[in-house]
């Protein structure tokens, strides 16, 4: 089925017209045009009918069926424009042939069938006015004759089919421009899913971070303090001096733990405001350059020998300061390394290797055996220490390697690039 302009404009309401018609209003008004081209046809039947010689009614049944043609101009508009080209001779079917074009040229039928028709009927107009200008009136000129059949042919041949380009030419415009606009809302909508992707992502890379965040402030310090307050039990009858120190330490290390999670927590605060998306980002940055450094890791190897682990620092290669990320997940891999020592290798001798590279940082924490004299701390494990280690080191590109040793010992090893600060 082929579609003009005006059935086109409606498609989009939905389809509630009888047979092929999109539009109840559409087949009206297709019906009242067939019946006025019927009734046109039919009056102009009795002058062919005198002119063929057959009775009337033949002649005015005739034109009533050529004229209801045109109620099929919808379906078949091809049919009725060649009806009118072959009805021309009995110079009937006008409004069948002037709404046939139109409707031709306003359908999606190719281009070159429109341009033969047109052609077809305008040249058979041509003929059949000619033939009657001369048949009625033999005294006419021919230049008359000629200059008035062309005006007449192309008067009923060209308007209507221009126009039914333009009608064709203004529907295929409007469908380009709906397209064009479904296509910016599905657009839009794909960049929201994106955008709200993009924002989930990085809520949970927040949520990780701060969750690594907090596994290492809190067990590295807890860790150290359940160490002393284990010290301290023991030894607080024999050495109060000594146990004196421990609590004290204990109390230190219960200050810094508290003092690193309000930090974090105030970063949280401060960016709560802020919808996810762009919080994160920010709290983030704000957290590396308020983290610990290199430089502070004497004093964290320092705590560790305070709490009774020998462990060993060696550092290679002259330190310049990093950028603030690299900084930070170094120190956080050496602490939560210690950590680790702490809960599982009691008594165990540590080294904390650091080497300073032409573009890149290594660092290493390797425990010896335990020497079964020392007693287990009893720490929790929560299994997270390893993973969190990883997912720093590799967030940054670096390389991360971790597992026990021929000596019965336990090692971890991290290279990070080493841009500097």
């Amino acid at each position: 089925m082929t579609s003009t302009g005006e059935e086109q404009g409606e498609a989009g309401a939905g389809r509630d017209g009888p047979l092929w018609w999109e539009r109840r209003r559409s087949a009206a008004w297709d019906v009242g045009l067939g019946a006025v081209s019927a009734v046109e046809c039919g009056v102009l039947g009795v002058r062919f009918a005198h002119e063929a010689g057959i009775p009337v009614f033949a002649g005015v049944l005739f034109g009533v069926l050529v004229g209801s043609v045109l109620v099929l101009r919808q379906r078949w508009p091809i049919v009725v424009v060649l009806v009118g080209i072959a009805v021309s001779p009995a110079a009937m079917g006008f409004l069948l042939g002037v709404v046939g074009l139109y409707t031709l040229a306003a359908s999606e039928v190719p281009r070159r069938i429109t341009a033969t028709l047109a052609s077809m009927s305008l040249a058979a107009t041509f003929v059949v006015m000619y033939m009657r200008t001369r048949a009625q009136d033999p005294d006419v000129t021919l230049t008359l004759a000629i200059t008035l059949s062309v005006f007449v042919a192309v008067a009923l041949t060209v308007p209507p089919v221009l126009f039914g380009l333009y009608t064709a030419a203004r529907r295929r415009l409007m469908e380009s421009l709906q397209e064009r606009a479904d296509s910016l809302e599905r657009e839009l909508s794909l960049l929201a899913d994106r955008a709200e992707e993009r924002a989930e992502w990085a809520r949970t890379e927040e949520r990780t971070r701060i969750a690594r965040e907090m596994h290492d402030v809190v067990a590295h310090r807890v860790s150290l303090m359940v160490v002393h307050a284990a010290a301290l039990q023991a030894i607080a009858a024999k050495d109060p001096v000594k146990a004196a120190k421990n609590a004290a330490l204990v109390g230190d290390m219960g200050r810094q733990a508290l003092t690193e999670l309000r930090e974090m927590l105030g970063v949280l605060r401060a960016q709560s405001p802020k919808p996810a998306a762009v919080a994160a980002p920010t709290a983030l940055v704000g957290s590396f350059d308020d983290g610990p450094t290199l430089g502070e890791l004497e004093a964290l190897v320092g705590q560790s020998r305070a709490a009774g682990m020998a462990v060993e620092l060696d550092v290679h290669g002259e330190y310049s300061a990093y950028v603030a990320e690299v900084e930070q997940t170094a120190y956080r891999v050496v602490q939560e390394a210690l950590t680790n020592c702490h809960k599982h290798a009691a008594g165990a001798r540590v080294v904390v290797r650091l080497a300073h590279r032409e573009g890149e940082v290594a660092m290493q924490v390797e425990n010896g055996p335990c020497d079964g004299q020392a007693a287990e701390p009893g720490l929790p494990s929560g299994g997270n220490g390893l993973l969190g280690m990883r997912e720093r080191v590799l967030r940054l590109g670096g390389v991360f390697v971790s597992g026990p040793t021929d000596e019965g010992g336990f090692k971890v090893s991290a290279v990070l690039p080493g841009e500097r600060g």
